[in-house]
């Protein structure tokens, strides 16, 4: 890969990979942090990766750099998170899009991942195996319980209501 080429790559898919983490991590600093180690994991190995498989190569590398993040912060706990029921005074009917993120927020690291690059980025079910390293039966009944567990939970009257 060419430095143009990895230009490119800053240009094409820096967005989604950010999508991809925001959703994932729900916090604008630590997505922002993953983009940015996942193309430096790319600079690295600039001459090792070809053009043609950047995208697939970025992607798989912010999963793991989610990864990380996710098995760092599970040994701490922000208060902000323990006590944000004490925040909100007024009841108002939420939003579908907050309710789909608490929906998200309630599916395993795994199954979070696979629906998200599934039905928000748009990856088919071999390049998603491919990211995320399982195989093409795992990724299928991931994706599956992981959409029946959002529609179990947004079909709860209360939350839409």
């Amino acid at each position: 890969m060419t430095v143009e080429d990895y230009n490119t790559c800053v240009d094409l898919h820096s967005d989604g990979i950010y999508r991809f983490a925001l959703k994932h991590l729900r916090d604008t600093d630590t997505a922002k942090d993953v983009v940015q180690e996942s193309f430096a994991r790319l600079w690295v190995k600039v001459e090792e990766v070809e053009a043609a498989k950047a995208k697939s190569y970025l992607f798989t590398t912010a999963h793991h750099v989610m990864v990380d993040n996710v098995r760092k912060g599970s040994r701490s706990a922000r208060m902000e998170e323990h006590h944000e029921d004490l925040r909100h005074t007024s009841q108002e009917a939420p939003d579908l899009k907050q309710v789909l993120e608490a929906g998200l927020a309630t599916l395993p690291d795994i199954q979070r991942s696979v629906v998200l690059l599934r039905d928000l980025e748009g990856y088919n079910y071999d390049e998603i195996a491919e990211i995320t390293g399982l195989n093409l039966p795992q990724v299928k009944v991931y994706i599956y319980r992981g959409r029946t567990a959002l529609k179990e939970y947004i079909g709860k009257l209360e939350l839409v209501l």
